[in-house]
C-alpha cells in the first residue's frame, strides 16, 4: 500500500492540473471558439440566415436564398499558400556544425515531410486558420515494425479539440507550457486500447463546470495532457572545450577517447522537460517522457487581435459576414419580385367575369380559357414594373463590400474586372496578396516553429548508428550513414543511391548530434515551378540573344522534366565543345564608347601577338642554327678522334 500511495497522489495532482488547465483554456477561448464555429458553419455549411428570420420567412412561404461567395475567397488564400509552400532551411551555427552536415539535415527534413505527407497536415491547418481563425498540426515520433524511430508530421482534422496554453504570448505559441487535446472515442475502441481502464466522467469526481461531458452516450473522451516544466539534465564537459549530453557522451565517448578527447566533469544544466499524459476523467492511463523541449502541437493562426490582454483569432470571412448576409437578402428580394411577376392581379369591371373560381386560380393554374361577359371590357393584367434598380444595385454593393473587406478583388479571383492592361491586373492581384499575406506569414511562423521542434528531435531520435534516407532539393533520394562521434573520428563510408544496393563514392559518416544549427523559412514557388520559370526565362534570353543558344541550350534541357533530358544536355555540351562554342555566360551589351575601346584594345593585342610571333620565329631560327653548328662540331670532333685511333 505504501508503494502505491505516492503514485496515486501524483496521478491525482496531474488530473487536477489537467482539469484546471482545460477549464482556464476553455473560459479564455470561449469567445474565439464560438465565433470560429459560427464562421465555419457560415462559410462551409452555408448557415447564413438568422434562425428567427429564416423560420418566419419559411412560414410565410418566402424564399431564403444563399449565394455563398465565401468558399471562393477561402480557396484563393489557401491555394496561394499551397503554391508557395514555406520550406525549412538549416544553417550551421557553431564551429561543431558544418555546411555538409547541414545539407544532410535539410535532406532529412525533406524526407520527413515527404514520407509523412506534411503538406496535408499544413494544408489542413492553414485552411482551418482561414476558415475559422486557427488550425493545428503536430510533430510525432513513430516506430516501424523493427522499432526504428522516425519523425513525422501528423494533421489535426478538428481544431476545436486542441486547448492551448491560455497564458501564451508568443506569436507562434512556442512558449506553450500546457496543452490539452481532447478526443472522443467509442467505448469499444476505448476498451480495446485500455482494457484495464474504467470510463469515468470528470464530473463523477466532484469537479464540475467543464465545457463538455467526458462520457456521452456510446463515446468516451480521452485527453492528451502536455506539460512542460523547468528541469535539469546531466551534461559532460569535454577536454576539447565542448559540452555534450550524457546520452551523447555514452554513445560517442569510446570513439572520441581514441582521438584523445576525454571527460573533464559532469554537471547539471537547466533545460525544459516535456511530459505527455493520456488520461480519462479519473485516471492517468499513460505517462510518456517527450525527448524534445517544445510541446509538439503547432498552431497556425489567422488574424490575431489582442484586446485588454486577451487574444482573439479571427478568420478571413469574419468581417465580411454582414456583407454576405445583405447580398443574400437583396438577391432573394430580386428573385422574389421576379417570381411574383406572373401573379400580378387582373383589372376587371365589376360583374364582368364568368366563373370566378377559375379567375381566382389563374395565377398558378394554367386554364384552357377564361370567360368574361359579352360587351364588358376585357380584363387586363396589371403590368410588371420589373425589379427595382435599387434592389439590384444593393446586391452589387454587397458583393463589392465583400471584396473590399477581404481585400480580394476580381483580378485575384481570375474573373473579368475593370482593369484593361496586364500591369493593372497584376497591380490589383498584388493588392489582394498584400491584404491576405498575414495568413501566409503566420503559416511561415508555424513552419519555423515546427523546424525548431524537428531540429531538436533529430539530435535525439537519430543519435544512433543507422542509415537514413535524405532528399536533395530536386527530390532525388540517397542513403547516408549517421553515427554519433563520426565527425570527430573521421570515419569514412559510401553513399548509397536509391535503387542501388552497392555503395558508390566515398564520404564520411555524418554526426547529426554534434553542433548547433539555426534555421530560416523560405517561402516561394516549389522546385518544379522554379524549373518551369527557369525554362521560360531561358527561352526569352535565347530569343533576344540567339548566339547564347549553344551556352543556354544544355541548361534548358537540365531544367526539363522529360526522361533523358540530362543525357541530351551532356551530348549538346559535347557538340558545342567540338564546334568551339564558348561555354561561358554571354557578356552584357556594351555601349558604343565601350565597343570602340574594346576594338582598339583588340587591335593592340593583335599587333602585340604578331610581334610576338615574329620574335618567336627569329628565336626559333637562331636556336636551330646553333643546334646545327653544335652537331657539326661534335661530328668533326668524332671524325678527328676516329682518325687518330687509326694512326696507332
Amino acid at each position: 500500500m505504501k508503494t502505491d500511495k505516492p503514485a496515486k497522489t501524483a496521478d491525482e495532482k496531474i488530473l487536477r492540473l489537467a482539469r484546471d488547465t482545460f477549464k482556464r483554456a476553455s473560459e479564455k477561448e470561449q469567445d474565439t471558439r464560438m465565433e470560429a464555429l459560427d464562421d465555419l458553419k457560415f462559410a462551409r455549411l452555408g448557415e447564413q440566415w438568422p434562425d428567427q428570420i429564416k423560420t418566419q420567412r419559411e412560414l410565410d412561404g418566402r424564399p431564403c436564398l444563399t449565394i455563398n461567395k465565401m468558399p471562393s475567397f477561402i480557396r484563393q488564400v489557401v491555394n496561394d499558400a499551397r503554391q508557395n509552400k514555406p520550406a525549412i532551411a538549416v544553417n550551421p551555427a557553431d564551429d561543431k556544425a558544418d555546411p555538409e552536415t547541414a545539407e544532410i539535415i535539410n535532406g532529412l527534413i525533406r524526407n520527413i515531410q515527404v514520407s509523412s505527407d506534411a503538406d496535408i497536415a499544413t494544408d489542413t491547418a492553414i485552411e482551418s486558420a482561414v476558415s475559422n481563425g486557427f488550425g493545428y498540426f503536430r510533430i510525432n515520433i513513430v516506430e516501424d515494425e523493427d522499432d526504428v524511430k522516425d519523425i513525422a508530421f501528423e494533421r489535426i482534422c478538428n481544431p476545436f479539440e486542441v486547448y492551448g496554453d491560455p497564458y501564451s504570448e508568443a506569436a507562434d505559441s512556442s512558449d506553450w507550457n500546457t496543452c490539452v487535446v481532447a478526443k472522443m472515442l467509442s467505448k469499444d475502441e476505448f476498451e480495446s486500447r485500455y482494457n484495464d481502464a474504467e470510463a469515468v466522467d470528470w464530473d463523477a469526481g466532484g469537479y464540475i463546470g467543464l465545457p463538455a461531458p467526458w462520457i456521452e452516450g456510446d463515446e468516451v473522451m480521452v485527453a492528451e495532457f502536455w506539460h512542460r516544466v523547468d528541469g535539469y539534465e546531466e551534461v559532460v564537459d569535454l577536454s576539447d572545450g565542448t559540452t555534450q549530453s550524457l546520452e551523447w557522451w555514452e554513445a560517442s565517448g569510446p570513439m572520441l577517447m581514441l582521438e584523445g578527447v576525454f571527460e573533464v566533469k559532469r554537471r547539471q544544466r537547466k533545460c525544459k522537460k516535456v511530459t505527455q499524459y493520456i488520461l480519462t476523467g479519473a485516471k492517468v492511463l499513460e505517462t510518456n517522457e517527450w525527448p524534445g523541449k517544445h510541446i509538439p502541437i503547432v498552431p497556425v493562426y489567422g488574424d490575431e487581435i489582442n484586446v485588454e490582454g486577451k487574444r482573439y483569432f479571427r478568420s478571413l470571412i469574419y468581417p465580411a459576414k454582414d456583407a454576405q448576409r445583405m447580398h443574400n437578402y437583396w438577391r432573394t428580394t430580386a428573385t422574389e419580385l421576379v417570381a411574383l411577376a406572373p401573379k400580378t392581379p387582373f383589372m376587371v369591371e365589376e360583374g364582368s367575369i364568368v366563373g370566378p373560381a377559375k379567375w381566382a386560380t389563374a395565377n398558378h393554374v394554367a386554364h384552357a380559357y377564361l370567360e368574361f361577359k359579352k360587351g364588358a371590357m376585357m380584363p387586363q393584367r396589371q403590368p410588371f414594373a420589373g425589379v427595382p434598380a435599387g434592389v439590384l444595385q444593393e446586391a452589387l454593393n454587397a458583393a463589392d463590400d465583400m471584396k473590399g473587406i477581404m481585400g480580394i478583388y476580381d483580378a485575384s479571383l481570375g474573373a473579368r474586372s475593370n482593369e484593361t492592361s496586364g500591369v493593372a491586373i497584376n497591380a490589383r492581384k498584388m493588392e489582394g496578396d498584400v491584404s491576405t499575406f498575414h495568413f501566409i506569414d503566420n503559416l511561415s511562423r508555424s513552419i519555423r516553429h515546427a523546424g525548431r521542434i524537428i531540429i531538436n528531435l533529430i539530435q535525439k531520435v537519430y543519435a544512433v548508428e543507422r542509415v537514413v534516407r535524405v532528399l536533395g532539393e530536386d527530390m532525388k533520394p540517397k542513403n547516408v550513414k549517421i553515427a554519433p562521434g563520426a565527425q570527430q573520428n573521421g570515419e569514412q563510408m559510401g553513399v548509397e543511391d536509391d535503387g542501388d544496393d552497392t555503395m558508390s563514392g566515398m564520404t564520411r559518416v555524418f554526426d547529426l548530434t554534434a553542433g548547433k544549427y539555426d534555421l530560416i523559412v523560405k517561402s516561394g514557388p516549389n522546385y518544379s515551378t522554379l524549373r518551369e520559370q527557369t525554362r521560360t526565362e531561358i527561352v526569352e534570353i535565347i530569343r533576344s540573344f540567339p548566339a547564347a543558344a549553344p551556352v543556354l541550350g544544355p541548361m534548358y534541357l537540365r531544367h526539363s522534366d522529360w526522361p533523358g533530358a540530362d543525357d541530351a544536355a551532356d551530348k549538346l555540351e559535347g557538340i558545342a565543345e567540338q564546334e568551339g562554342a564558348p561555354q561561358q555566360p554571354m557578356p552584357e551589351p556594351m555601349s558604343q564608347a565601350d565597343q570602340i575601346k574594346a576594338q582598339n584594345e583588340a587591335e593592340k593585342n593583335q599587333i602585340a601577338r604578331e610581334k610576338v610571333g615574329i620574335d618567336g620565329y627569329d628565336a626559333e631560327t637562331r636556336r636551330m642554327v646553333a643546334q646545327s653548328n653544335q652537331i657539326r662540331a661534335e661530328a668533326k670532333t668524332a671524325f678527328a678522334g676516329a682518325a687518330g685511333d687509326n694512326l696507332y
